[in-house]
């Protein structure tokens, strides 16, 4: 009989802290393994127009307080 997903995540709820973690990271592991290729690459090319746009005044910074609290609104 196959494991349903909701089996699966009962079990996981029933792991210690650590033990979470661990299967998280591996989950997210797998799939990055299957994304984009080019995606690093991609990034770095975002962040260097986000940088450029920050130095010529055109992209104001944020603090990492309200970066994260944007961020945090956006998922609730």
């Amino acid at each position: 009989m196959a494991t349903t997903v909701e089996e699966l995540e009962k079990q996981a709820r029933d792991l210690r802290p650590e033990e979470k973690a661990a299967l998280a990271h591996r989950l997210i592991e797998q799939l990055d393994a299957s994304s984009d290729p080019d995606a690093d690459q991609l990034w770095i090319e975002e962040a260097q127009r986000r940088y450029n746009a920050h130095v010529a005044g055109s992209l104001p910074a944020v603090s990492g307080d309200d970066a994260m609290s944007r961020a945090r609104a956006r998922l609730k």
